[in-house]
């Protein structure tokens, strides 16, 4: 057999740069565990072949000193195509840091812009590239903070449906469980019988907690608790799970680092639907891992935030039930990327006349948000 290299001249990548946008949120944020008032963007720009492919995370700003003197080095002169080695590489770079954490969203967002970048170089959408198994995405309107009001959070709730057509929505739970009935059925009464209602503790509750709430919203047909307990405590999911009233789906999987993270939740079994985030997971390659096991094990797969990074590797992915709509991160995405997907009917479709992942950064509406970066962005593929 032909060594690939005789079938076409390698493309090496010349240039990597990252930088990391702060932009504050529309409103103070909180869920079960956390509170914020501003999200982190980290943008990856790999250039080969004359061509830009970016790839990005919501994470820390530390994360570009990350890439560019820990990770660049495994990227840098070797052929763009070649995106398994480059995983591969990375990942043995950061064994002694830890895979999880930082490590995984610095290389997830260099494997989402290497995958933009072969489409690209090729001319063809990215999920022509992967291959499609679908042709739009079915969305969940997401947000619902414990930090807003009950007015407030039924606005958002119904404007989901109302105006992007969502067939389901999820609200925060978990700052003050004995108040989250309350909401629930303010939730419910904002939204109409009809549409599909989540809720997300975000790990906040034990697990007995957990199963005396779900009992509670199942009062309100609540279809969906993701996180009752720490995604870390794969038992305690467990035990939910088989208390939970039968209604109601358990989820996680959004702090899924690597494909071993994965493996436990559903070894367990700990979940009903596995969320996946390329932005965290090991990029595309590691998404497609993630989606590779749910196949094999015939469960559910959901992804979860960064609508516009997810929605071609969504579509390739056989056993996908739906994206998260992720308030933040369509806010963000709309802000600073050309091509962002719009929802339309409850769902986003790829735009296939976009070679890649189909996006372009705006440099400079982002400035006034730059908060670190290695080189100056846009510059690096003059």
């Amino acid at each position: 057999m032909a060594n690939h290299s005789t079938l076409r001249p390698q493309t090496p990548v010349t240039a990597l740069c990252a930088s990391a946008y702060r932009i504050p949120t529309d409103a103070p944020e909180a869920d079960g565990t956390l509170a914020w008032d501003a999200t982190t963007l980290v943008l990856v720009e790999v250039i080969a072949g004359g061509a830009t492919g970016i790839g990005y995370t919501y994470s820390d700003a530390s994360n570009v000193a990350l890439i560019q003197h820990t990770l660049a080095a495994c990227v840098l002169g070797h052929d763009v195509f070649e995106i398994r080695a480059h995983w591969q590489r990375m990942q043995r770079q950061v064994r002694n840091l830890g895979r999880s954490g930082l490590a995984a969203t610095a290389v997830s967002a260099i494997d989402c812009a290497l995958w933009d970048l072969k489409a690209r170089l090729l001319d063809m959408p990215l999920v022509a590239l992967l291959g499609a198994a679908r042709e739009c995405v079915p969305l969940y309107g997401s947000g619902g903070f414990t930090s807003y009001t009950d007015a407030r959070l039924q606005e958002q709730l119904a404007s989901w449906i109302e105006r992007d057509g969502c067939r389901w929505v999820k609200m925060k739970v978990g700052s003050e469980p004995l108040r989250d009935p309350q909401r629930v059925e303010a939730a419910r009464k904002a939204i109409g019988e009809d549409a599909g209602l989540f809720v997300d503790a975000n790990g906040a509750l034990s697990a007995r907690e957990a199963i005396k709430c779900a009992h509670r919203f199942a009062e309100q047909n609540v279809q969906w608790f993701e996180e009752p307990v720490s995604s870390d405590d794969t038992n305690g999911l467990a035990f939910v799970r088989e208390h939970a009233p039968p209604c109601m789906d358990v989820a996680a999987g959004e702090y899924g680092y690597t494909l071993d993270d994965f493996l436990y939740l559903l070894a367990a079994p700990s979940v009903d639907v596995l969320q996946a985030d390329a932005s965290r997971c090991g990029g595309i390659t590691g998404f497609l891992q993630a989606a590779a096991l749910c196949d094999a094990r015939h469960v559910p797969l959901s992804a979860h935030c960064a609508p516009a990074l997810h929605l071609h590797a969504a579509c390739a992915a056989p056993r996908l039930r739906h994206q998260e709509w992720f308030h933040d991160h369509v806010r963000i995405e709309a802000m600073l990327f050309d091509g962002a997907p719009q929802a339309r009917d409850g769902a986003i479709s790829p735009d296939l006349s976009r070679p890649g992942c189909g996006l372009e950064f705006k440099h400079s509406d982002a400035a006034r948000y730059l908060v670190a970066q290695t080189a100056e962005p846009g510059k690096s593929n003059q």
